[in-house]
């Protein structure tokens, strides 16, 4: 009887602490929330663009880990080194997801592209063939000369607007029609911008599709974080985007067709497309024609406008400091010469020039608020315990202009990255990212910009077209856009008028 007592007390003790425990949950050891959060839109209420100027200044009242709600979603908001350390290496697989928007659902984000894949076997076969065979060293010096052409391209289309000394030129669209030249060329092995375009008709679908994929306000939005919106018939996003999904579809079937016709005739693999088809031939199964769109799709997503952006602000920058100017067009005079025009080896010769990129990575991050991850279980952060499905952004923008970090943090001082010799200073500087789903374009992106960054300063005297400095304005976008596109003077140096003539 007694032992029986025992096991009814035993029972009941187990199944009040169960109930309790439904009942009554212990408090986790959450984060700060921040400021109050409404019912229903959570922290929503206080966000003006661009985001990351916001979550800043809330970051700065609040505390550098800050857990939020973005209506229906947690957010944990990251501000300090130690914090993005925290979540790049003890809790990197953790973190190793990334959130499922309404444009992942029609774009292929969610699933076919290797940058927004759930973390698995599939997102590791799709980084694996990502890294070594579009982005491994071996491939980017095989699509070097591509490289040099599209720059060439760029120089002498600037040597026929500046013959017209009245005009003014608008770099904006110059650097994205490299970039995006620049990519299609290594993917298909064909330019849709500018001179020697094949197919005018093609290209000027290939324009419209860019145009829509960039204006279709990126990977999140309002109902996202809002699903009940959807219920009440607001919709609009998702119409928009399964037409542009169906759109861009197309597309790439007749991109991809056109390629797997012409390996009926040649096995060269001449282009990413090329390679793509190739590993589909041998596991037809897995390397699906949606695969390979979902890589291209996020290839050009992913690799055109933040490159350009990059350019963009550096130019910027550089014009609204001359001296700047002066000592990096000084340096490429006395180590490349003015006999030649720069190479893309030259670069890793050319420390100032480098400091100047890694100076407007710091100020002008392309992605400022990296991209976003989702946390697949519980962690802790900071002493903090972190629920499972939040989405982490780190606030890389707030990061590299901390004034506890940075001396005079806002001012664009080249001179600070000798010390530093790379892109990245631990976790005080990582414009790429960093864990295992840090930027795999990274190496390829700074070969773009300093090869074309090189090229205009050695090749052209640049001014700005009135005594105003450029406006440093930032614009709103998943990226960071200049708010009003950089405009310039520019004229041939004599020294490398020759040179430009014949390109």
């Amino acid at each position: 009887m007694e032992m029986l007592a025992f096991y009814y007390f035993l029972a009941f003790f187990l199944a009040f602490f169960l109930l309790s425990k439904q009942l009554f949950p212990m408090r986790k050891n959450l984060p700060p929330s921040g400021p109050l959060s409404l019912p229903i839109i959570g922290h929503l209420y206080l966000f003006k663009k661009p985001l990351h100027h916001t979550l800043a200044r809330i970051s700065a009242q609040h505390g550098p880990i800050l857990l939020l709600k973005f209506g229906s979603r947690r957010v944990l908001h990251v501000s300090s080194p130690s914090a993005a350390e925290e979540c790049f290496t003890t809790n990197d697989i953790v973190f190793a997801n990334r959130p499922h928007f309404l444009a992942g659902k029609y774009l292929g984000f969610d699933y076919t592209a290797f940058g927004f894949a759930s973390y698995g076997q599939h997102w590791r076969n799709l980084r694996r063939i990502t890294t070594l065979e579009i982005f491994s060293s071996t491939r980017l010096q095989i699509f070097s000369k591509i490289r040099t052409n599209e720059v060439h391209s760029l120089l002498r289309r600037l040597l026929v607007v500046a013959g017209n000394s009245s005009k003014s030129i608008e770099m904006k669209f110059m650097f994205f029609e490299l970039t995006l030249n620049n990519m299609m060329m290594m993917i298909a092995g064909k330019r849709y911008y500018g001179d020697n375009v094949e197919d005018l008709n093609k290209a000027r679908q290939f324009q419209e599709l860019v145009e829509e994929i960039f204006g279709a306000g990126g990977a999140s939005n309002i109902e996202d974080f809002l699903p009940f919106l959807k219920w009440v018939g607001f919709n609009g996003l998702e119409k928009k985007l399964v037409r542009l999904q169906i759109k861009r579809d197309q597309f790439m079937k007749e991109l991809i067709e056109e390629h797997r016709m012409a390996r009926t005739q040649s096995k060269d693999e001449k282009s990413l497309l090329d390679v793509l088809l190739s590993l589909q031939e041998d596991d037809p199964n897995y390397y699906t024609d949606e695969i390979i769109t979902g890589i291209i799709h996020v290839l050009l997503t992913a690799g055109t406008d933040t490159t350009a952006e990059t350019m963009e602000w550096a130019m910027s920058l550089l014009l609204n400091h001359p001296e700047v100017l002066k000592k990096a067009q000084a340096e490429i005079d006395t180590i490349v010469g003015q006999d030649r025009l720069l190479n893309e080896s030259d670069v890793a010769h050319l420390p100032y020039l480098r400091c100047v990129i890694n100076e407007t990575l710091r100020l002008y991050p392309a992605g400022p608020l990296l991209v976003p991850h989702e946390s697949s279980e519980e962690c802790i952060v900071g002493g903090y315990t972190i629920p499972r499905g939040t989405i982490l952004l780190v606030n890389q923008w707030a990061i590299q202009k901390d004034p506890k970090l940075w001396e005079e943090p806002t001012k664009f001082i080249p001179e600070r990255m000798e010390s530093i010799g790379g892109v990245r200073d631990g976790y005080k500087l990582m414009p790429f990212g960093s864990g295992r789903r840090s930027c795999p374009g990274e190496g390829l992106a700074l070969r773009v910009v300093g090869l074309a960054l090189g090229s205009l300063i050695q090749c052209f005297e640049w001014e700005r077209v009135d005594e105003e400095l450029i406006d440093m304005t930032e614009g709103t976008g998943v990226t960071l856009p200049k708010a009003k596109p950089l405009v310039a003077n520019c004229k041939p140096r004599p020294t490398m008028l020759s040179f430009l003539s014949q390109l």
